[in-house]
């Protein structure tokens, strides 16, 4: 049973998928700088709920997807100063490696722009993406900065 302000499991899978996804689109957009429009369409057409190497990618919310990729790449500037502030006195954002990168860059858009999206939900789930990529030490660095982020964004 779902209460009226949950979204149903479909639902929170293809965001789910929607969030990891972006994230690859935003590494790759950094590593060969793919025009966004470009990268939306190979996304769309060859990636997201595709089976690539007999690797099936989950359906993913495109809607959710295309807003996340072109609102970090259209707030970067400020998205990358949110996250210097938080940073440890002599690290840079550029010192950070490049999943990093956009798993903050992309929880941290999320907590700037979807107040539809609660708090509780960006965090656990850039915590899932970062699962994908790092270890339990990266995980915590991932909850900390982006717990200080919404606290200082959404009050």
């Amino acid at each position: 049973m779902t209460s009226k302000t949950s979204r149903p499991r479909g639902a929170r899978q293809a965001r789910a998928a929607a969030r990891l996804a972006a994230v690859q689109a935003l590494y790759q957009h950094e590593m060969e700088a793919t025009p966004i429009p470009a990268l939306l369409h190979e996304f769309h057409q060859h990636r997201l709920g595709a089976t690539i190497e007999d690797v099936e990618y989950a359906e993913a919310d495109v809607h959710f997807f295309d807003d996340v990729v072109k609102g970090v790449d259209a707030r970067r500037e400020e998205i990358d100063a949110l996250i210097s502030t938080k940073l440890s006195s002599g690290w840079t954002i550029e010192r950070l490696d490049k999943p990093m990168r956009q798993i903050l860059r992309a929880g941290t858009y999320e907590l700037l722009a979807r107040a539809d999206v609660p708090v509780a939900a960006v965090i656990s789930e850039y915590l899932d993406v970062a699962d994908a990529f790092y270890d339990r030490r990266e995980k915590g660095f991932v909850n900390g900065l982006l717990d200080s982020v919404a606290k200082q964004v959404r009050g």
